[in-house]
């Protein structure tokens, strides 16, 4: 049977492409924030800022971004430096604002196949962090600051 490794580098490109994510070996739990992705870099500077927001809260807790399209690196690749780095329970949270076609049909295809090809993984599947009701409520807060106090936030 080949090895966790083998199996995910087949998924996604070669071992050697897979970049080291800062973790644990002995973390129970690990975290993909999964996105779509974007031709634009700066367009994931908000997600880069969740995952710096999650390691100074949890710095035990390995976490890592996946894009689907356009950035790397994509879920593979992340689950296999997780697998490599010794973590054996992994749960993808998907950083789309709603459940849609990507959610319905794409990721769960993808996890699937991880599934399969990685049985030593537990490997979970959150719900899309935009119907989460504490970020509804933030949503509702940060829209509802345009109101009171101007724009939540000043720039561009």
């Amino acid at each position: 049977m080949p090895s966790f490794e083998s199996s995910a580098a087949s998924l996604s490109g070669t071992a050697a492409s897979i970049p080291p994510i800062p973790s644990s070996t002995t973390a129970h739990t690990a975290l993909i924030l999964f996105a779509h992705g974007a031709r634009e870099q700066e367009w994931a500077a908000p997600v880069h800022r969740v995952r710096a927001a999650i390691a100074a809260r949890a710095p035990q807790t390995p976490v890592a971004l996946a894009f689907l399209e356009f950035m790397p690196p994509d879920l593979e690749t992340c689950l296999a430096a997780l697998a490599r780095d010794g973590v054996r329970r992994v749960v993808v949270i998907p950083m789309f604002i709603a459940r849609s076609g990507h959610l319905k049909r794409d990721l769960p295809r993808r996890i699937s196949a991880l599934r399969a090809a990685c049985p030593d993984v537990e490997l979970i599947l959150a719900e899309a962090v935009g119907e989460e009701e504490a970020v509804v409520q933030a949503i509702a807060e940060c829209a509802l600051a345009w109101t009171r106090d101007g724009p939540y936030r000043s720039g561009p």
